[in-house]
């Protein structure tokens, strides 16, 4: 008998399909990751069925006892609290399991917040790479992102509001300044796409309490250059250079009162430097 992944929503419970519906009604046990919220959904479409909770704490012991209710021939829906699960959420480790035990495992379409996210944030990109949630401490994080640097396509990162402006900061660092959306609360009633520049969306994240599930998209490394006249600080350090001021100071002034990475200004002041030395020879 099968697994079924069933995509669950991530916002408007509207937003549940009917195959996952069938799927849920048709189904001898539920394993969630959380029982309470599983339980609400539920309980909107009258559906009365046992659950197992099924968490990123469990999902290596727990697995082997849904793999033996498979064998005894029992229906296993899989859900997670939003969206569909093994996506940044327990379930790869259990449809896996299942595969190689010889079980059928089916995964339906449905809700998820990655494409909203992406469509919303008005970058337009042949495609995107999803990175999840990056995790670690500030230094592993930057290092991290470094290595999604050169990706060509746009980045889609799963973001904890309490990290926001940290990983924002780590962001503007290890990617300079381009263009990017902060997309928050999908399908909920106070759903937002904060659009800008990282350094802009720093700043954002330094004067608003942000809260709820978000996704920040960013442009990837083949986007056009962008017009760097447009967000203001290049004339401005240019300015500052022509009055002597060094490099250092600029960059320190730069990052305080517009959040622009300190390497994104010292490059730029260099390539201007040797821009001008080109015209002088």
């Amino acid at each position: 008998m099968p697994l079924v992944i069933v995509p669950t929503p991530v916002g408007n419970l509207r937003d549940m399909t009917m195959r996952g519906l069938d799927a849920l009604r048709d189904a001898d046990v539920i394993a969630c990751e959380d029982t309470r919220r599983t339980l609400k959904l539920l309980n909107r479409y009258d559906i009365r069925k046992p659950l197992i909770s099924y968490h990123r704490h469990n999902e290596r012991t727990r697995t082997g006892e849904i793999l033996e209710r498979l064998g005894r021939g029992e229906n296993v829906a899989l859900v997670s609290d939003a969206g569909t699960p093994g996506i940044s959420d327990p379930g790869q480790i259990l449809a896996a399991a299942a595969i190689e035990g010889g079980f059928s495992v089916d995964a339906l379409p449905g809700a998820n917040a990655i494409l909203p996210a992406l469509l919303m944030s008005g970058i337009v990109t042949r495609g995107f790479h999803f990175a999840g949630f990056v995790t670690g401490s500030g230094s592993e994080v930057e290092s991290a992102l470094s290595e999604l640097a050169d990706i060509r396509d746009a980045l889609i990162f799963c973001v904890a509001p309490h990290d926001l402006a940290a990983f924002l900061a780590s962001a503007l660092n290890a990617f300079g300044e381009r263009r990017a959306a902060l997309v928050r609360e999908i399908s909920k009633v106070h759903q937002e796409a904060i659009r800008g520049t990282l350094g802009e969306l720093v700043l954002v994240s330094r004067t608003r309490e942000l809260k709820g599930e978000m996704l920040l998209v960013t442009e990837g490394a083949d986007c056009p250059k962008q017009d760097e006249e447009r967000y203001g600080w290049p004339i401005l350090a240019s300015c500052m250079k022509k009055e002597g001021i060094w490099d250092k100071i600029i960059a320190n002034v730069l990052y305080e009162s517009y959040g622009i990475a300190r390497n994104t200004v010292k490059k730029f002041l260099s390539r201007e430097a040797a821009e001008n030395e080109r015209e002088r020879e």
